[in-house]
């Protein structure tokens, strides 16, 4: 008699994506008292402080940033409303390199949600051959959609390939020559801000049309200010 194999051969199942549930609007109330909290609690230190940088007087500025962004994100996905308040961030130390720059590096991030992974999964199976959606995963998709395309190009079809653009960067820094020759084993070490030449952040945020010329023009000084 022919042999049988004891073992049997499972369908591998695809997990369904993880869904977040919306904002309620008692999450945006909670967040308000929870704003309210830290204001009093950064007032307080405020107050008692003991020198200009006072560890308590910090703390509770790093608090009530942290919870006055809370609030805005909640109040803008319940009620579609913004606050007026703007956390300052940190300044960007002035350029302390060479001004002959002989070598320099590009540091790019972006950021993207998987927002449609049936779409994702479709664009891996034209872009890569014996891909099956029914079996395809998130992460198998990815490889297939990094391995076809190359970075600018999934950033310019981002949607069609079912990801949501988050916030990106790129930092052009200056470099040691020597630094730039051959292969790095750890090519994303931390970068030296005093050297960063140009810096182009894009943060994902509804403007209307006034401020997006309003925020071209400052971006223009920024920039200008860096080359300088």
């Amino acid at each position: 008699m022919p042999e049988t194999s004891s073992s049997v051969t499972q369908p591998s199942i695809t997990q369904p994506p993880i869904t977040v549930p919306p904002a309620t609007a008692a999450e945006v109330r909670q967040a308000a008292e929870a704003l309210k909290s830290a204001i009093d609690a950064h007032l307080r230190a405020v107050e008692s402080r003991v020198d200009e940088l006072d560890p308590a007087v910090l703390e509770a500025f790093d608090a009530l940033a942290a919870a006055a962004e809370d609030y805005d994100e909640l109040l803008y996905a319940v009620h579609d409303e913004v606050t007026p308040f703007e956390v300052m961030a940190d300044p960007q130390p002035d350029y302390n390199g060479p001004d002959e720059v002989e070598a320099l590096s590009v540091f790019i991030r972006r950021d993207y949600l998987v927002a449609d992974p049936d779409a994702l999964a479709a664009a891996a199976r034209t872009a890569a051959e014996g891909v099956d959606p029914e079996t395809a995963t998130p992460r198998s998709a990815l490889l297939d959609i990094f391995d076809s395309y190359d970075a600018d190009e999934i950033a310019y079809r981002a949607e069609e390939l079912g990801l949501q653009p988050g916030d990106s960067t790129m930092w052009v820094v200056a470099a040691d020559p020597e630094g730039v020759v051959g292969w790095h084993d750890d090519p994303f070490s931390d970068v030296d801000a005093e050297l960063v030449l140009y810096r182009d952040d894009v943060i994902d945020e509804e403007v209307d049309e006034d401020e997006e010329e309003e925020d071209d023009e400052e971006e223009l000084e920024t920039e200008e200010t860096l080359l300088s």
